[in-house]
């Protein structure tokens, strides 16, 4: 992706590179659960952010090692 024209997602583009429908992504930019801008009719998403957003939401598996 070209960062000049690639620093802003659209819902489109975000919900491919996140792999999840769009209506899961319009709920969760609805909701805050996702940081998101509004532009008019539209929500846009800066990938940075988003990357960032991923590594800090990133849920640890829990240990099964030894579980029966």
């Amino acid at each position: 992706m070209d960062e000049k024209t690639g620093d802003v997602l659209t819902i489109e583009e975000l919900s491919l590179y996140l792999k999840i429908p769009k209506s899961t992504l319009y709920k969760l930019a609805r909701e805050g659960k996702v940081p998101s801008q509004k532009v008019g009719r539209h929500w846009r998403f800066r990938k940075e952010t988003i990357d960032r957003w991923l590594d800090e939401t990133r849920v640890e598996e829990p240990d099964t090692k030894g579980e029966q």
